[in-house]
């Protein structure tokens, strides 16, 4: 099935670009779509226990199965004020 992953911020930056598309297997969840990033881009490994994640503009859990055209969001920590 193919999905298309949307990055922002430092994770768009590492990756090079702001979205990308991806196949994953039958079965797959945001964190099986996550650890396929992090080895194409190693150094989103970083950020693996402060982001958040959301499929089709809601929030959602790593463990969350995905459906062919999902779109998955991965979002780092904000800082500022």
């Amino acid at each position: 099935m193919r999905v298309t992953v949307r990055l922002f911020a430092r994770l768009r930056d590492i990756a090079g670009a702001p979205e990308l598309a991806r196949e994953a297997a039958p079965g797959a969840t945001i964190g099986s779509v996550w650890r396929q990033l992090v080895i194409d881009f190693p150094e989103l490994a970083r950020y693996e226990q402060s982001i958040s994640s959301a499929v089709n503009a809601d929030y959602a859990r790593m463990d969350q199965p995905l459906r062919d055209g999902d779109e998955v969001a991965f979002l780092p920590p904000v800082s500022g004020g």
